[in-house]
């Protein structure tokens, strides 16, 4: 076999992550200078500060008006959490997965909020289910971007515009670098750490007026602990929306926030965050087409993230090793290229079939990916020699 020399170059910025994500280029911790640390939230600078950050996501997204947009407690997690529980059980629902994320949500939704009429659409790592199944009269649930698994939805035509249902769509992986279509979506949530390097425990929760519309006419079976509470006497609680947030939010993670928005803004706002990710993505995507052994998990080209991009090891020598050698495989190879500085955390997800993860999203830079890319060829020779000379 080929045995590849160790790459001269490499990546300025090796962190590859898929959460928490690499900072943006030039960040620093003098860009947080001016959070009011030791300041309450609910003080005049901190409630401007919220509400400057509701106020960019807003820009920066391009979301409608009408739409309300809140910072909550615990990361998506929480986000998606407030949702389910505070919209669900109105009528049946439809949860849709295709990895561990969403699956998540339909393990929530059937064995926690134990809906009855809780429908599951699901397909395996690497494919989107069937979304001409999906019902619209009911409600929805889905992931956007597959965080674990790399396949995306390629738009929203699937959904329905006079749905009598609402679309809760967990956007996490996909908001800042992937179009998406609030005319379609009653529900939108992400967390500041993904496609902005922001710093984690933090959700945002944006809702259509029809999800407002739900929430402040529907009323759970079940008791709703306070944090997951959005309204109060029938009436949506807007301070929620306006910075007043339900618990203390970090200041010094709400500057870091803005600091995110602000670039994101001088390289052109969202056209300019997707266009870098698209880039990315094509760095990694040119390799992958001239490799014999990697593959993108994502058959369908057109459902293939731009974001969090996951390669299966396609050797025929590798795949013809049982379950846990493949895994073994895999692992060696990260842990590879992190012992070399080259490539920090690019595993595959735990639940996910063994392979890489490589993060693409707007804040990596397109050198760092070119760079790290023949270091792929060598770690695999590396490994492979490895394995052959044990055999």
């Amino acid at each position: 076999m080929t045995t590849h020399s160790k790459p001269d170059l490499r990546p300025a910025n090796s962190n590859f992550s898929s959460g928490p994500c690499a900072k943006r280029p030039g960040w620093s911790l003098e860009a947080l200078s001016d959070a009011p640390l030791g300041r309450s939230h609910r003080a005049k600078v901190g409630k401007a500060k919220l509400e400057r950050a509701i106020n960019l996501t807003r820009d920066v997204l391009k979301v409608p008006a009408d739409w309300r947009i809140g910072i909550v407690p615990a990361s998506d997690t929480g986000a998606v959490e407030m949702a389910l529980w505070s919209l669900l059980g109105e009528r049946g629902v439809d949860m849709v997965a295709w990895e561990s994320f969403g699956s998540g949500w339909v393990t929530d939704v059937i064995k926690q909020l134990k809906l009855p009429d809780a429908r599951k659409i699901e397909a395996d790592y690497g494919r989107l289910p069937d979304l001409s199944q999906i019902d619209f009269d009911r409600d929805v649930v889905f992931t956007w971007n597959g965080t674990t698994s790399g396949v995306r939805v390629p738009n929203a035509d699937f959904i329905r515009a006079d749905r009598k249902g609402l679309t809760i769509c967990d956007a996490t992986s996909a908001a800042f670098a992937q179009r998406l279509d609030f005319d379609k979506l009653d529900v939108v949530t992400f967390s500041w750490q993904k496609v902005l390097g922001g710093e984690a425990a933090h959700g945002m929760l944006i809702l259509s007026p029809r999800a407002v519309e739900r929430l402040e006419n529907y009323t759970p079976a079940w008791p709703m602990p306070k944090i997951f509470r959005m309204t109060k006497g029938g009436k949506l609680i807007e301070g929620i929306f306006k910075g007043e947030t339900i618990n203390t939010p970090s200041m010094l993670c709400v500057e870091d926030y803005l600091d995110a928005l602000d670039w994101a803004q001088s390289i052109g706002g969202l056209d300019g965050l997707v266009a870098r990710a698209d880039a990315n993505f094509a760095a990694i995507d040119a390799f992958v087409e001239k490799s014999a052994w990697l593959a993108h998990l994502a058959v369908d080209p057109a459902t293939r993230s731009n974001t969090s991009v996951c390669l299966s090891i396609v050797d025929p020598e590798i795949t013809a090793l049982d379950a846990d050698a493949q895994a073994a495989f895999a692992k060696g190879l990260a842990s590879m290229l992190d012992k070399e500085g080259v490539a920090f955390d690019i595993g595959a997800y735990r639940d996910a079939p063994p392979g890489l993860r490589i993060w693409a999203g707007a804040t990596v830079e397109t050198a760092d990916l070119e760079a790290l890319m023949p270091w792929l060829d060598w770690a695999f020779a590396q490994q492979k020699a490895a394995l052959k000379a044990a055999a």
